[in-house]
């Protein structure tokens, strides 16, 4: 009808369609009405550039980190009129299982699920995790290749304080971790605990006298129990989640690329509601600024 506003007259318009002229002015204002949400919309652009796995509750907080109060349902709302919603791959795999049997002294299950602590650096955990990748060998096959994470994470905050990526599981990377981490939380007060799984790695003589010599209690989950762990796992399927399933890479480059970049983000970046609302590091830094 717009269109036709030029050559014609309003009034010939609405008889010659039969168009109430009530119904016709309403919507005209409706249509010229500036949109009251446009200023949110563009940020909720902007922060999806840079979160591209942020959900509505993530989403909402924020904003009003950004200076814009907004309530959930809102949020929600304009996350579907945008078309930005979180499209998340999820993909059951075989858990990589580094334990090759008793090789030691096993340790003690000391941690017993306690995961949460209000001491930084005093409980400390590992483990490995395996990826797949596709590359194309020297006579043009294309064949499927493996990379493993080995990361020490803080309980405390959930950070990633070290970690090694390798193309092969081995015992080198894991003292490499083990080492920074070990001088990253020298500043504990208390006596720290050093928790894994009952991998062959951390059953070794150097790893065992690594921590009895810095005076660190090693704790290991119970054979075959992820849950004793769970903190680990849930980072590992976080991962998995926001850069793996769903992608293919073609060199072990790229995915490395990728894992290192998810680090720095998930630690300097990504919000946790158990943290306030906070990145691991930024947690860190705010408490011990308050201290």
């Amino acid at each position: 009808m717009h269109s036709l506003r030029g050559p014609f007259k309003l009034v010939e318009l609405l008889e010659t369609l039969d168009f109430p002229k009530a119904t016709f002015m309403y919507w005209q204002k409706r249509f010229d009405r500036e949109n009251p949400d446009q200023e949110i919309e563009a940020e909720m652009l902007r922060i999806r550039k840079e979160h591209k796995n942020y959900g509505c509750l993530r989403m909402t907080n924020e904003l009003k980190n950004r200076g814009f109060h907004v309530n959930k349902k809102k949020v929600q709302r304009l996350i579907r009129k945008l078309g930005i919603e979180v499209r998340s791959y999820t993909r059951k795999s075989r858990r990589y299982s580094s334990y090759r049997g008793k090789v030691g002294k096993v340790a003690k299950h000391r941690i017993r699920r306690h995961f949460y602590t209000t001491i930084c650096h005093q409980k400390i955990t590992t483990d490995t995790t395996e990826f797949k990748y596709l590359e194309v060998d020297t006579k043009g096959v294309i064949r499927q290749r493996k990379l493993y994470l080995d990361p020490f994470m803080d309980m405390y905050n959930s950070e990633i304080l070290s970690y090694r990526i390798s193309e092969k599981p081995n015992a080198l990377a894991i003292m490499e971790g083990l080492e920074e981490a070990i001088a990253i939380t020298n500043d504990c007060p208390y006596r720290r605990t050093f928790h894994s799984d009952q991998g062959w790695a951390y059953q070794m003589k150097a790893y065992r006298r690594k921590l009895k010599k810095q005076k660190i209690f090693q704790s290991m989950s119970r054979k075959g129990n992820c849950l004793d762990n769970s903190i680990m796992e849930n980072f590992f399927s976080l991962l998995k989640q926001e850069i793996f399933h769903g992608e293919t890479y073609h060199s072990f480059d790229e995915l490395k690329t990728a894992i290192d970049d998810f680090i720095y983000y998930y630690n300097n970046h990504r919000m946790k509601q158990k943290l306030n609302w906070k990145s691991p590091v930024q947690f860190r830094e705010t408490a011990q600024k308050a201290a």
